[in-house]
């Protein structure tokens, strides 16, 4: 990566950035839709593997056993996992700038702890951050990497809305949703790899991976991915003490909006339709958290000016 990739991401998570004049809405849609064509073309002939001096029949060629190895049994280290998402978040989020408004990223920041701390995940160094657009979204990455839009922010009613819609990312992140996308693409490219020379440690294999990793927030996880991230998310809120109805209610509000609004253009190419969503979440749920009393601290909630 680009060292001022990194750098734009450094600034990022010390909650400072500064406006460069970017729109989410536009940057991020013009990246995925790079990664979206560049993974519709068809993939070049590779040319096969050879010494100098030396002929290397296609039968004798063999699958990178290490790099297999990881993708079928291998996990990430948290090391890993945090390199990945950091780069990944950079390669995609890295020049679009925070609100600046430290006040809000502290508080965001608090309640993202709080309720990330009742997953009972551990190694993981959290960082939330309020992202200055008007699109309405929120991402995940591996490692910790969670981020809200200023547009969905700004329609939140409070706290208990909050803590749904970041125990919703939290799970993405517990579940390790992202990370089984990559060891896919790891396994589909250790099948399709004919070994070199050397054989590629795992620590390649992640290196490799991340490449992978704006294709994948470009095209969103599957819909069971975030079935579940919604019912963990529930659970998550409920384990904090809110309401555990604040992500419904942020839902509910998001099918209300106008089919055409494009705000949600993003949202809807990564989620499944609010509507879906809703519905699916009531018939896993049913009456299970019916009995709880949670709050929804809306006066405590932080209003953006």
């Amino acid at each position: 990566m680009k060292t001022r990739t990194i750098a734009l991401l450094v600034s990022m998570l010390a909650l400072g950035g500064t406006a460069h004049g970017f729109d989410l809405g536009k940057a991020l849609e013009e990246r995925l839709n790079q990664e979206l064509n560049k993974s519709s073309q068809p993939a070049p002939k590779a040319e096969p593997a050879t010494q100098p001096g030396t002929a290397t029949s296609p039968a004798k060629q063999k699958i990178d056993v290490n790099q297999l190895g990881f993708a079928l049994f291998g996990d990430y280290t948290p090391e890993q996992e945090s390199r990945i998402g950091k780069q990944v978040s950079g390669d995609l989020l890295g020049a679009v700038p925070l609100v600046r408004d430290d006040k809000l990223q502290r508080y965001v920041n608090q309640v993202g702890n709080w309720v990330a701390l009742q997953s009972g995940s551990k190694g993981l160094a959290w960082r939330f951050g309020v992202l200055d657009t008007e699109d309405i979204n929120a991402f995940a990455a591996p490692g910790g990497y969670v981020f809200v839009t200023k547009g969905l922010y700004r329609r939140l009613n409070n706290e208990a809305e909050l803590a749904g819609v970041l125990g919703h990312e939290i799970a993405h992140v517990t579940q390790r949703h992202h990370l089984k996308v990559l060891k896919q693409s790891s396994l589909i490219g250790a099948l399709g790899q004919v070994a070199g020379s050397k054989a590629k440690s795992s620590d390649q294999a992640v290196q490799n991976l991340i490449g992978n990793g704006a294709e994948m927030m470009a095209r969103g996880l599957d819909k069971q991915a975030e079935y579940e991230a919604d019912r963990i998310g529930m659970v998550y809120a409920a384990r904090a003490g809110y309401t555990p109805w604040g992500l419904p209610d942020v839902l509910q509000d998001l099918a209300g909006l106008p089919a055409k609004d494009e705000r949600t253009s993003l949202l809807y190419k990564t989620h499944p339709h609010p509507a879906d969503r809703l519905t699916a979440l009531g018939e896993s749920v049913g009456g299970q958290f019916d009995a709880l009393q949670g709050k929804d601290l809306a006066k405590r909630f932080y209003r953006i000016p």
